[in-house]
Parts: C-alpha cells; sequence; structure tokens
C-alpha cells in the first residue's frame, strides 16, 4: 500500500470536539477499509492567508493539521469524498511520500520525522 500524507485545513470552533470527531472519522475510515494510521499531528489554530469560504460560510481563522497513512487508492478516492462533503474542512491535500515498502525503508523514516534526504549529487 503506498504511504500518504494528508495536510488539512478545518474550521475552527472553541471547543476541540468538532475536529476531535473529524480526526476520529478520518482514522477510522481509513482503518476500516484495511489501512494504517501511521502519525497524527496537530499544528494549531492559525489566520487563514485570506478569508476562505466553503459550503456558504467564510473563515478567518483554521486548525491545521496532518495525518500520515497507509491505504489502498480506493480508500483514498473514498477518503476524499468523505473530505469534500464534510462541512468543517476548509482545504485539504495528500501527498504521497511512497509507492513501495523498498521506498519506504530507506527514506520513510527521515520523511516522518522531518530529516532532510541526503541528496548523493
Amino acid at each position: 500500500m503506498p504511504f500518504y500524507q494528508m495536510l488539512c485545513i478545518s474550521t475552527h470552533y472553541n471547543e476541540y470536539k468538532h475536529i476531535k470527531q473529524l480526526v476520529t472519522q478520518t482514522c477510522n475510515h481509513i482503518m476500516n477499509n484495511g489501512g494504517v494510521v501511521r502519525k497524527i499531528d496537530s499544528w494549531g489554530t492559525f489566520g487563514l492567508p485570506q478569508r476562505m469560504k466553503r459550503h456558504a460560510e467564510y473563515s478567518s481563522y483554521g486548525d491545521y493539521w496532518a495525518l500520515h497513512f497507509d491505504t489502498s487508492p480506493r480508500t483514498l478516492q473514498s477518503l476524499n469524498k468523505i473530505m469534500r462533503q464534510d462541512p468543517l474542512v476548509l482545504r485539504w491535500t495528500v501527498l504521497k511520500l511512497g509507492a513501495k515498502v523498498e521506498d519506504l525503508a530507506s527514506e520513510g523514516r527521515n520523511a516522518i520525522q522531518g530529516q532532510e534526504i541526503d541528496d548523493p549529487m
């Protein structure tokens, strides 16, 4: 299964039960479809670079979080559909970090820990 990183900006609420519910729903969807969640990072609440409109509501602040996971491409498609329909999600993107176990063995640990990969050139 490919290794992905999802970066997400969700609507900010004073209570964190909303973002907890969104992250829990996302992780459960991945795990119920045979995927593995490797790491969850909360980056905190920040002002958005510009006012964003999503589902007929404007937001000036957002909660930033990241998720590292392994899953099948089919599950990723359904996850994108869930994120598109969820009113809490302002923006998200999914980055493919590796396709095979061999790729992840040499570079995966550095990617998760945020270290630079040595370029032999």
